[in-house]
Protein backbone atom coordinates (compact mmCIF):
# COMPACT_ATOMS: atom_id res chain seq x y z
CA UNK A 1 0.00 0.00 0.00
CA UNK A 2 2.01 3.46 -0.98
CA UNK A 3 2.22 5.89 1.76
CA UNK A 4 0.61 8.87 -0.88
CA UNK A 5 -3.18 7.49 -2.17
CA UNK A 6 -2.17 8.16 -6.11
CA UNK A 7 -4.74 6.00 -7.78
CA UNK A 8 -7.84 8.25 -9.24
CA UNK A 9 -11.11 7.11 -7.74
CA UNK A 10 -12.21 6.70 -11.57
CA UNK A 11 -9.83 3.81 -12.64
CA UNK A 12 -10.49 2.04 -9.40
CA UNK A 13 -12.09 -1.47 -10.42
CA UNK A 14 -13.48 -1.92 -7.10
CA UNK A 15 -14.45 0.01 -3.68
CA UNK A 16 -11.54 1.66 -2.12
CA UNK A 17 -10.12 -0.26 0.78
CA UNK A 18 -9.33 2.31 2.70
CA UNK A 19 -12.58 4.17 2.09
CA UNK A 20 -13.68 4.37 5.92
CA UNK A 21 -10.29 6.12 7.01
CA UNK A 22 -10.50 8.84 4.01
CA UNK A 23 -13.81 9.48 5.67
CA UNK A 24 -12.15 10.16 9.00
CA UNK A 25 -10.22 12.54 6.60
CA UNK A 26 -13.23 14.43 5.54
CA UNK A 27 -14.97 14.72 8.61
CA UNK A 28 -12.12 16.19 10.60
CA UNK A 29 -12.13 18.70 7.34
CA UNK A 30 -15.45 19.69 7.87
CA UNK A 31 -15.59 19.45 11.73
CA UNK A 32 -12.86 22.74 11.46
CA UNK A 33 -15.04 24.53 8.81
CA UNK A 34 -18.22 24.48 11.02
CA UNK A 35 -16.22 24.76 14.66
CA UNK A 36 -14.68 28.31 13.03
CA UNK A 37 -18.33 29.62 13.73
CA UNK A 38 -19.55 28.31 16.95
CA UNK A 39 -16.51 28.50 18.38
CA UNK A 40 -16.51 32.72 17.93
CA UNK A 41 -20.48 32.33 19.55
CA UNK A 42 -18.22 32.32 23.15
CA UNK A 43 -14.93 34.15 21.66
CA UNK A 44 -17.32 37.15 20.91
CA UNK A 45 -17.31 38.70 24.53
CA UNK A 46 -13.39 39.24 24.88
CA UNK A 47 -13.13 40.37 21.09
CA UNK A 48 -15.72 43.28 21.92
CA UNK A 49 -14.03 44.30 25.49
CA UNK A 50 -10.47 43.87 23.67
CA UNK A 51 -11.19 45.29 20.12
CA UNK A 52 -13.79 47.83 21.56
CA UNK A 53 -16.11 46.35 18.92
CA UNK A 54 -19.46 47.99 18.08
CA UNK A 55 -22.44 45.79 17.48
CA UNK A 56 -22.35 46.79 13.85
CA UNK A 57 -18.01 45.47 13.96
CA UNK A 58 -19.24 42.26 15.92
CA UNK A 59 -21.98 41.02 13.76
CA UNK A 60 -19.20 41.76 10.47
CA UNK A 61 -16.30 39.47 12.95
CA UNK A 62 -18.96 36.90 12.61
CA UNK A 63 -20.64 37.10 9.19
CA UNK A 64 -17.70 38.37 7.55
CA UNK A 65 -17.18 34.25 7.38
CA UNK A 66 -20.38 33.83 6.35
CA UNK A 67 -20.92 35.50 3.37
CA UNK A 68 -17.85 34.00 1.17
CA UNK A 69 -18.46 30.50 2.95
CA UNK A 70 -22.34 30.97 1.43
CA UNK A 71 -21.73 32.27 -1.91
CA UNK A 72 -18.42 30.51 -3.56
CA UNK A 73 -19.72 27.28 -2.40
CA UNK A 74 -21.43 26.53 -5.56
CA UNK A 75 -18.55 27.95 -7.69
CA UNK A 76 -15.92 26.26 -6.30
CA UNK A 77 -17.53 22.63 -5.90
CA UNK A 78 -17.62 22.70 -9.59
CA UNK A 79 -14.09 23.78 -9.71
CA UNK A 80 -13.46 21.11 -7.79
CA UNK A 81 -14.99 18.58 -9.85
CA UNK A 82 -13.28 19.79 -13.06
CA UNK A 83 -9.46 19.80 -12.01
CA UNK A 84 -9.48 18.08 -8.61
CA UNK A 85 -11.54 17.48 -5.84
CA UNK A 86 -8.66 16.30 -3.62
CA UNK A 87 -6.72 19.45 -4.44
CA UNK A 88 -9.48 21.39 -4.01
CA UNK A 89 -9.70 19.70 -0.21
CA UNK A 90 -5.98 20.56 0.09
CA UNK A 91 -6.05 24.25 -1.00
CA UNK A 92 -9.14 25.17 1.06
CA UNK A 93 -7.67 23.85 3.91
CA UNK A 94 -4.39 25.92 3.43
CA UNK A 95 -6.28 28.90 2.81
CA UNK A 96 -8.54 28.12 6.24
CA UNK A 97 -5.14 27.68 8.11
CA UNK A 98 -3.44 31.11 6.45
CA UNK A 99 -6.46 32.93 7.45
CA UNK A 100 -6.72 31.58 11.17
CA UNK A 101 -3.00 32.51 11.25
CA UNK A 102 -3.77 36.57 10.40
CA UNK A 103 -7.18 36.37 12.68
CA UNK A 104 -4.70 35.09 15.94
CA UNK A 105 -1.92 37.90 14.89
CA UNK A 106 -3.80 41.01 14.13
CA UNK A 107 -5.47 43.24 16.75
CA UNK A 108 -7.48 45.92 14.73
CA UNK A 109 -11.34 45.44 13.48
CA UNK A 110 -11.51 45.91 9.99
CA UNK A 111 -7.93 43.11 9.80
CA UNK A 112 -10.03 40.45 11.83
CA UNK A 113 -12.69 40.90 9.21
CA UNK A 114 -10.60 40.25 6.35
CA UNK A 115 -9.07 37.48 8.16
CA UNK A 116 -11.94 35.93 8.85
CA UNK A 117 -13.34 35.95 5.00
CA UNK A 118 -10.09 34.39 3.74
CA UNK A 119 -11.10 31.92 5.97
CA UNK A 120 -14.85 31.53 4.69
CA UNK A 121 -13.28 31.37 1.05
CA UNK A 122 -11.39 28.78 2.39
CA UNK A 123 -14.29 27.03 3.74
CA UNK A 124 -16.32 27.39 0.83
CA UNK A 125 -13.21 25.22 -0.97
CA UNK A 126 -13.36 22.26 1.75
CA UNK A 127 -16.85 21.82 2.81
CA UNK A 128 -18.44 21.06 -0.79
CA UNK A 129 -15.15 18.68 -1.41
CA UNK A 130 -15.51 16.87 1.61
CA UNK A 131 -19.16 15.44 0.63
CA UNK A 132 -18.28 15.15 -3.36
CA UNK A 133 -15.24 13.13 -2.10
CA UNK A 134 -17.14 11.28 0.33
CA UNK A 135 -19.95 10.53 -2.93
CA UNK A 136 -17.08 9.61 -5.20
CA UNK A 137 -15.09 7.44 -3.01
CA UNK A 138 -18.01 5.03 -1.14
CA UNK A 139 -20.32 2.60 -3.28
CA UNK A 140 -24.32 3.34 -3.25
CA UNK A 141 -24.67 0.13 -0.17
CA UNK A 142 -22.43 1.95 2.04
CA UNK A 143 -23.38 5.62 0.98
CA UNK A 144 -25.76 6.71 3.48
CA UNK A 145 -23.69 5.23 6.35
CA UNK A 146 -21.19 7.56 5.41
CA UNK A 147 -23.23 10.77 4.94
CA UNK A 148 -24.52 9.79 8.16
CA UNK A 149 -20.90 9.84 9.77
CA UNK A 150 -20.60 13.54 7.72
CA UNK A 151 -23.98 14.76 9.24
CA UNK A 152 -22.73 13.92 12.39
CA UNK A 153 -19.97 15.73 12.96
CA UNK A 154 -21.89 18.96 11.99
CA UNK A 155 -23.96 18.46 14.61
CA UNK A 156 -20.85 17.46 17.05
CA UNK A 157 -18.96 20.73 15.68
CA UNK A 158 -21.81 22.60 16.66
CA UNK A 159 -21.24 21.88 20.45
CA UNK A 160 -17.44 21.01 20.25
CA UNK A 161 -16.59 24.42 19.00
CA UNK A 162 -17.75 26.43 22.08
CA UNK A 163 -16.18 23.54 24.57
CA UNK A 164 -12.73 23.83 22.65
CA UNK A 165 -12.91 27.60 22.64
CA UNK A 166 -13.59 27.81 26.39
CA UNK A 167 -10.90 25.78 27.26
CA UNK A 168 -8.60 27.91 25.47
CA UNK A 169 -10.32 31.10 26.61
CA UNK A 170 -9.89 30.40 30.25
CA UNK A 171 -5.78 30.53 29.94
CA UNK A 172 -5.38 32.05 26.47
CA UNK A 173 -6.69 35.25 24.84
CA UNK A 174 -8.87 35.06 21.96
CA UNK A 175 -6.31 34.93 18.84
CA UNK A 176 -6.04 31.07 20.50
CA UNK A 177 -9.71 30.23 19.05
CA UNK A 178 -8.30 31.17 15.39
CA UNK A 179 -4.89 29.77 16.00
CA UNK A 180 -6.14 26.12 17.23
CA UNK A 181 -7.45 25.78 13.78
CA UNK A 182 -4.01 25.93 12.22
CA UNK A 183 -2.63 21.98 13.48
CA UNK A 184 -5.72 20.17 12.51
CA UNK A 185 -5.76 21.92 9.55
CA UNK A 186 -2.11 20.71 8.62
CA UNK A 187 -3.01 16.85 10.06
CA UNK A 188 -5.91 17.36 7.68
CA UNK A 189 -3.85 17.87 4.27
CA UNK A 190 -1.37 15.16 5.26
CA UNK A 191 -4.60 12.96 5.80
CA UNK A 192 -5.84 14.29 2.20
CA UNK A 193 -2.93 13.57 0.69
CA UNK A 194 -2.22 9.74 2.48
CA UNK A 195 -5.73 8.75 2.86
CA UNK A 196 -7.69 10.19 0.14
CA UNK A 197 -7.71 9.36 -3.67
CA UNK A 198 -7.42 11.67 -6.19
CA UNK A 199 -10.85 12.38 -7.87
CA UNK A 200 -12.41 14.58 -10.71
CA UNK A 201 -15.20 14.70 -13.05
CA UNK A 202 -15.01 12.69 -15.75
CA UNK A 203 -15.73 14.14 -19.35
CA UNK A 204 -17.05 17.65 -17.59
CA UNK A 205 -17.48 20.36 -19.92
CA UNK A 206 -16.60 23.75 -19.75
CA UNK A 207 -17.20 25.43 -16.64
CA UNK A 208 -20.23 27.92 -16.68
CA UNK A 209 -18.35 30.78 -15.21
CA UNK A 210 -21.46 33.32 -16.18
CA UNK A 211 -23.61 31.23 -14.09
CA UNK A 212 -21.30 30.98 -11.34
CA UNK A 213 -20.72 34.80 -11.28
CA UNK A 214 -24.38 35.58 -11.61
CA UNK A 215 -24.63 32.54 -8.10
CA UNK A 216 -22.13 34.28 -6.48
CA UNK A 217 -23.86 38.00 -6.42
CA UNK A 218 -27.29 36.25 -5.85
CA UNK A 219 -25.97 34.74 -3.55
CA UNK A 220 -23.73 37.12 -1.73
CA UNK A 221 -26.34 39.98 -2.16
CA UNK A 222 -28.89 37.87 -0.39
CA UNK A 223 -26.71 37.03 2.53
CA UNK A 224 -25.60 40.69 3.06
CA UNK A 225 -29.18 41.65 2.88
CA UNK A 226 -30.50 39.06 5.25
CA UNK A 227 -27.24 40.04 7.87
CA UNK A 228 -27.35 43.93 7.62
CA UNK A 229 -31.10 44.52 7.77
CA UNK A 230 -32.58 42.95 10.12
CA UNK A 231 -30.12 44.12 12.49
CA UNK A 232 -29.40 47.65 11.56
CA UNK A 233 -32.31 48.76 9.64
CA UNK A 234 -33.43 48.24 5.96
CA UNK A 235 -31.52 51.58 4.52
CA UNK A 236 -29.90 52.45 1.16
CA UNK A 237 -27.57 49.40 1.23
CA UNK A 238 -30.02 45.97 2.63
CA UNK A 239 -32.50 46.91 0.15
CA UNK A 240 -30.55 47.30 -2.91
CA UNK A 241 -28.61 44.38 -1.89
CA UNK A 242 -32.24 42.46 -1.56
CA UNK A 243 -33.14 43.79 -5.09
CA UNK A 244 -29.59 42.50 -6.85
CA UNK A 245 -30.15 39.22 -5.44
CA UNK A 246 -33.44 39.06 -6.94
CA UNK A 247 -32.83 40.24 -10.36
CA UNK A 248 -29.75 38.08 -9.92
CA UNK A 249 -31.35 35.17 -8.74
CA UNK A 250 -33.98 35.25 -12.16
CA UNK A 251 -31.21 35.98 -14.32
CA UNK A 252 -29.25 33.07 -13.03
CA UNK A 253 -32.60 30.45 -13.40
CA UNK A 254 -32.86 32.23 -16.92
CA UNK A 255 -29.11 31.81 -18.11
CA UNK A 256 -29.01 27.86 -16.63
CA UNK A 257 -32.26 27.24 -18.34
CA UNK A 258 -30.65 28.14 -22.06
CA UNK A 259 -27.08 27.17 -21.27
CA UNK A 260 -26.33 23.69 -22.49
CA UNK A 261 -23.61 23.13 -19.37
CA UNK A 262 -24.85 25.13 -16.53
CA UNK A 263 -23.19 25.45 -13.28
CA UNK A 264 -26.82 24.10 -11.86
CA UNK A 265 -29.55 22.67 -13.32
CA UNK A 266 -32.76 24.29 -12.16
CA UNK A 267 -35.03 22.06 -13.36
CA UNK A 268 -33.76 20.17 -10.80
CA UNK A 269 -36.21 21.84 -8.61
CA UNK A 270 -39.33 20.67 -10.32
CA UNK A 271 -37.73 17.00 -8.63
CA UNK A 272 -40.06 16.98 -5.34
CA UNK A 273 -37.45 14.86 -3.45
CA UNK A 274 -34.69 17.36 -4.83
CA UNK A 275 -36.45 20.63 -3.86
CA UNK A 276 -37.92 18.64 -0.88
CA UNK A 277 -34.61 17.72 0.92
CA UNK A 278 -33.33 21.24 0.17
CA UNK A 279 -36.01 22.93 2.39
CA UNK A 280 -35.38 20.43 5.02
CA UNK A 281 -31.86 21.11 5.07
CA UNK A 282 -32.65 24.96 5.24
CA UNK A 283 -35.51 25.11 7.90
CA UNK A 284 -33.70 22.66 10.22
CA UNK A 285 -30.31 25.15 10.23
CA UNK A 286 -32.25 28.14 10.67
CA UNK A 287 -34.45 26.53 13.79
CA UNK A 288 -30.53 25.31 15.33
CA UNK A 289 -28.50 28.21 14.63
CA UNK A 290 -31.26 30.61 15.97
CA UNK A 291 -31.77 28.73 18.71
CA UNK A 292 -28.06 28.65 20.28
CA UNK A 293 -27.61 31.93 19.01
CA UNK A 294 -29.58 33.24 21.54
CA UNK A 295 -29.61 30.04 24.35
CA UNK A 296 -26.02 30.74 23.99
CA UNK A 297 -26.44 33.91 25.31
CA UNK A 298 -28.97 33.23 28.05
CA UNK A 299 -26.29 30.64 29.66
CA UNK A 300 -23.81 33.05 29.41
CA UNK A 301 -25.83 36.49 30.25
CA UNK A 302 -28.36 35.59 32.73
CA UNK A 303 -26.74 32.37 34.25
CA UNK A 304 -23.49 33.53 34.43
CA UNK A 305 -21.54 30.46 33.01
CA UNK A 306 -17.91 31.28 31.30
CA UNK A 307 -17.19 30.16 28.07
CA UNK A 308 -15.96 26.47 29.00
CA UNK A 309 -19.24 26.22 30.87
CA UNK A 310 -21.18 27.29 28.29
CA UNK A 311 -19.74 25.14 25.69
CA UNK A 312 -20.23 22.12 28.23
CA UNK A 313 -23.82 22.68 28.42
CA UNK A 314 -24.23 22.54 24.61
CA UNK A 315 -22.74 18.95 24.33
CA UNK A 316 -26.24 17.10 24.48
CA UNK A 317 -26.82 18.51 21.37
CA UNK A 318 -23.91 16.95 19.77
CA UNK A 319 -25.52 13.61 21.92
CA UNK A 320 -28.82 13.97 20.34
CA UNK A 321 -27.38 14.17 16.67
CA UNK A 322 -25.30 10.98 17.28
CA UNK A 323 -28.54 9.04 18.56
CA UNK A 324 -30.56 10.13 16.01
CA UNK A 325 -27.92 9.22 13.07
CA UNK A 326 -28.13 5.62 14.78
CA UNK A 327 -31.80 5.60 14.52
CA UNK A 328 -31.82 6.86 10.92
CA UNK A 329 -29.02 4.52 9.67
CA UNK A 330 -31.49 1.65 10.61
CA UNK A 331 -34.88 3.16 9.67
CA UNK A 332 -34.27 5.16 6.40
CA UNK A 333 -33.31 1.97 4.25
CA UNK A 334 -36.58 0.31 5.28
CA UNK A 335 -39.04 3.84 5.59
CA UNK A 336 -37.66 6.12 3.15
CA UNK A 337 -36.50 9.60 3.31
CA UNK A 338 -39.69 11.37 4.02
CA UNK A 339 -40.83 8.83 6.81
CA UNK A 340 -37.29 10.27 8.43
CA UNK A 341 -37.36 14.12 7.69
CA UNK A 342 -41.03 15.14 8.50
CA UNK A 343 -40.90 13.72 11.98
CA UNK A 344 -37.37 15.16 12.41
CA UNK A 345 -38.87 18.55 11.56
CA UNK A 346 -42.07 18.01 14.25
CA UNK A 347 -39.48 17.31 17.06
CA UNK A 348 -37.01 20.06 15.52
CA UNK A 349 -40.45 22.52 15.73
CA UNK A 350 -41.20 21.05 19.37
CA UNK A 351 -37.70 21.16 20.60
CA UNK A 352 -37.52 25.50 19.70
CA UNK A 353 -41.60 25.69 21.18
CA UNK A 354 -40.26 23.88 24.24
CA UNK A 355 -38.22 27.57 24.90
CA UNK A 356 -41.40 29.08 25.13
CA UNK A 357 -41.60 28.26 28.81
CA UNK A 358 -37.99 30.49 29.48
CA UNK A 359 -38.77 32.93 32.01
CA UNK A 360 -36.74 35.03 34.68
CA UNK A 361 -36.01 31.81 36.76
CA UNK A 362 -35.00 29.38 34.43
CA UNK A 363 -32.15 27.42 35.13
CA UNK A 364 -29.90 25.51 32.35
CA UNK A 365 -32.44 21.89 33.04
CA UNK A 366 -35.00 24.38 30.98
CA UNK A 367 -32.64 24.32 27.93
CA UNK A 368 -31.38 20.37 28.57
CA UNK A 369 -34.78 19.09 26.44
CA UNK A 370 -34.56 21.24 23.71
CA UNK A 371 -30.92 20.69 22.61
CA UNK A 372 -31.72 16.81 23.02
CA UNK A 373 -34.86 17.42 20.28
CA UNK A 374 -32.69 19.64 18.14
CA UNK A 375 -30.07 17.00 18.16
CA UNK A 376 -32.08 14.18 17.77
CA UNK A 377 -33.96 15.90 14.78
CA UNK A 378 -30.93 16.91 13.14
CA UNK A 379 -29.62 13.58 13.08
CA UNK A 380 -32.21 11.79 12.38
CA UNK A 381 -33.36 13.80 9.17
CA UNK A 382 -30.20 15.89 7.47
CA UNK A 383 -28.39 13.01 6.95
CA UNK A 384 -31.37 11.08 4.68
CA UNK A 385 -31.90 14.92 3.15
CA UNK A 386 -28.38 15.11 1.95
CA UNK A 387 -28.19 11.50 0.51
CA UNK A 388 -31.33 12.44 -2.02
CA UNK A 389 -29.81 15.64 -2.55
CA UNK A 390 -26.35 13.87 -3.16
CA UNK A 391 -28.26 11.55 -5.07
CA UNK A 392 -29.83 13.82 -7.22
CA UNK A 393 -26.40 14.82 -9.34
CA UNK A 394 -24.64 12.25 -12.03
CA UNK A 395 -20.75 11.97 -11.13
CA UNK A 396 -19.57 14.79 -13.03
CA UNK A 397 -21.48 17.29 -10.53
CA UNK A 398 -20.85 16.01 -6.99
CA UNK A 399 -18.83 19.26 -6.69
CA UNK A 400 -22.01 21.20 -7.61
CA UNK A 401 -24.28 18.86 -5.45
CA UNK A 402 -22.18 19.28 -2.38
CA UNK A 403 -22.48 23.56 -2.96
CA UNK A 404 -25.57 23.17 -3.52
CA UNK A 405 -26.55 21.56 0.07
CA UNK A 406 -24.00 23.41 2.12
CA UNK A 407 -25.62 26.22 0.44
CA UNK A 408 -28.61 25.48 1.74
CA UNK A 409 -27.71 24.93 5.32
CA UNK A 410 -25.72 27.66 5.34
CA UNK A 411 -28.30 30.18 4.17
CA UNK A 412 -30.69 28.58 6.85
CA UNK A 413 -28.13 29.63 9.56
CA UNK A 414 -27.99 33.06 8.40
CA UNK A 415 -31.32 33.31 8.62
CA UNK A 416 -32.08 31.46 11.55
CA UNK A 417 -29.80 34.03 13.64
CA UNK A 418 -30.19 37.15 11.54
CA UNK A 419 -34.19 36.89 11.75
CA UNK A 420 -34.57 35.45 14.76
CA UNK A 421 -31.62 37.48 16.34
CA UNK A 422 -33.51 40.31 15.00
CA UNK A 423 -36.66 39.56 16.78
CA UNK A 424 -34.78 39.06 19.80
CA UNK A 425 -33.58 42.16 20.12
CA UNK A 426 -36.00 44.19 19.43
CA UNK A 427 -38.72 42.05 22.02
CA UNK A 428 -35.60 42.41 24.44
CA UNK A 429 -35.65 46.12 24.44
CA UNK A 430 -39.80 46.85 24.24
CA UNK A 431 -39.60 44.85 27.36
CA UNK A 432 -37.03 46.47 28.63
CA UNK A 433 -38.10 50.02 27.88
CA UNK A 434 -41.87 48.72 29.63
CA UNK A 435 -40.00 47.65 33.15
CA UNK A 436 -37.52 50.88 32.71
CA UNK A 437 -38.92 53.70 31.28
CA UNK A 438 -37.73 56.72 32.23
CA UNK A 439 -35.20 55.45 35.40
CA UNK A 440 -32.30 56.05 33.19
CA UNK A 441 -30.02 58.93 31.68
CA UNK A 442 -30.89 58.35 27.83
CA UNK A 443 -27.12 57.28 26.86
CA UNK A 444 -27.42 54.36 29.65
CA UNK A 445 -30.82 53.52 28.62
CA UNK A 446 -29.39 53.04 24.87
CA UNK A 447 -26.24 51.30 25.77
CA UNK A 448 -28.69 48.80 27.80
CA UNK A 449 -31.06 48.04 25.11
CA UNK A 450 -28.56 47.92 22.45
CA UNK A 451 -28.12 43.74 24.04
CA UNK A 452 -28.44 41.81 27.48
CA UNK A 453 -24.68 42.12 27.45
CA UNK A 454 -25.11 46.07 27.66
CA UNK A 455 -27.92 46.31 30.16
CA UNK A 456 -25.41 44.14 32.54
CA UNK A 457 -22.60 46.44 31.96
CA UNK A 458 -25.04 49.81 33.03
CA UNK A 459 -25.74 48.10 36.04
CA UNK A 460 -21.93 47.53 36.53
CA UNK A 461 -21.30 51.36 36.49
CA UNK A 462 -24.83 52.33 38.48
CA UNK A 463 -23.37 49.80 41.02
CA UNK A 464 -20.23 51.86 40.95
CA UNK A 465 -21.79 55.29 41.02
CA UNK A 466 -22.40 57.54 44.30
CA UNK A 467 -25.51 57.80 42.79
CA UNK A 468 -26.72 54.81 42.06
CA UNK A 469 -25.57 51.72 44.72
CA UNK A 470 -25.95 48.13 44.09
CA UNK A 471 -29.83 48.17 45.14
CA UNK A 472 -30.64 49.72 42.07
CA UNK A 473 -27.60 47.99 40.47
CA UNK A 474 -29.71 45.06 41.35
CA UNK A 475 -32.89 45.96 40.25
CA UNK A 476 -31.65 47.02 36.23
CA UNK A 477 -29.92 43.09 36.60
CA UNK A 478 -33.31 41.84 37.34
CA UNK A 479 -35.30 43.69 34.64
CA UNK A 480 -32.65 42.83 31.91
CA UNK A 481 -32.65 39.41 32.78
CA UNK A 482 -36.31 39.62 32.85
CA UNK A 483 -36.55 41.35 29.68
CA UNK A 484 -34.34 38.62 27.54
CA UNK A 485 -35.70 35.68 28.73
CA UNK A 486 -39.30 37.26 27.91
CA UNK A 487 -37.30 37.98 24.32
CA UNK A 488 -36.49 34.15 24.28
CA UNK A 489 -39.45 32.68 24.62
CA UNK A 490 -41.22 35.25 22.51
CA UNK A 491 -39.16 34.27 19.18
CA UNK A 492 -39.06 30.81 19.98
CA UNK A 493 -42.29 31.44 19.55
CA UNK A 494 -42.03 32.76 16.00
CA UNK A 495 -39.24 30.24 15.02
CA UNK A 496 -41.12 27.47 16.64
CA UNK A 497 -44.10 28.20 14.09
CA UNK A 498 -41.62 29.26 11.26
CA UNK A 499 -40.60 25.40 11.34
CA UNK A 500 -43.75 24.11 11.81
CA UNK A 501 -44.88 25.82 8.76
CA UNK A 502 -41.50 24.45 7.16
CA UNK A 503 -41.90 21.04 7.82
CA UNK A 504 -46.14 21.58 6.05
CA UNK A 505 -43.99 22.52 3.42
CA UNK A 506 -42.01 19.73 3.23
CA UNK A 507 -44.72 17.21 3.95
CA UNK A 508 -46.31 18.52 0.93
CA UNK A 509 -43.01 18.28 -1.65
CA UNK A 510 -41.37 15.28 -0.65
CA UNK A 511 -42.98 12.35 -2.75
CA UNK A 512 -43.67 9.43 -0.90
CA UNK A 513 -41.03 6.10 -1.21
CA UNK A 514 -42.85 4.79 -4.40
CA UNK A 515 -42.71 8.24 -6.00
CA UNK A 516 -39.56 8.87 -5.07
CA UNK A 517 -37.80 5.91 -6.99
CA UNK A 518 -38.77 7.04 -10.91
CA UNK A 519 -37.99 10.26 -10.04
CA UNK A 520 -34.43 9.77 -8.89
CA UNK A 521 -34.24 7.41 -11.83
CA UNK A 522 -34.63 10.47 -14.34
CA UNK A 523 -31.26 11.89 -13.64
CA UNK A 524 -29.46 9.20 -14.30
CA UNK A 525 -27.03 9.41 -17.40
CA UNK A 526 -25.07 7.27 -19.21
CA UNK A 527 -21.70 8.80 -18.40
CA UNK A 528 -23.13 8.85 -14.75
CA UNK A 529 -21.40 5.25 -13.59
CA UNK A 530 -22.23 5.59 -10.22
CA UNK A 531 -25.70 4.93 -9.43
CA UNK A 532 -27.41 8.07 -7.40
CA UNK A 533 -27.36 7.57 -3.20
CA UNK A 534 -29.86 5.27 -1.64
CA UNK A 535 -32.92 7.08 -0.49
CA UNK A 536 -35.42 4.65 0.77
Amino acid sequence: MPLVANTPVEKMTGPYPRRWWALIVLCLSLLIVVMANTSLIVAAPDMTTDLHLSSSDLQWVVDGYTVPYAALMLVLGAIGDKYSRRGALVMGLLIFAGGSVMGSQVDETNLVITARAIMGVGAAVVMPATLSLLVAIFPKRERARAITAWTATSGLAIAVGPVVAGWLLRDHAWGSTFLINVPIAVVGVIGALVLVPPSKAKGMGRIDYIGGLLSIVSVGSLVYAIIEGPHFGWGTGPVTAAVVAGVGFLAFALWELKHPHPMLDVRKFRLRAFGGSMLAVLFFFFGTFGSIYYATQFLQFVLGYDALETGVRLLPLAGGVFVGAAVTGKLAPKLGVKAMVVPGMVIGAVGVFLLTQIGKGSDYTDFLPSLLLLGFAIGLSVSPATDTIMGSFPEAELGVGGGANDTSLELGGSLGIALLGSLLSTSYQDKLSDLVGNQLPHNAMDLAKESVGGGLAVAEQIAKSPSGGPQKAQALVDAVHESFAHSVAHTSLIGGIIMAAGALIVLAVLPGRKAAAPQQGQEQTEEDVKEPAEVG
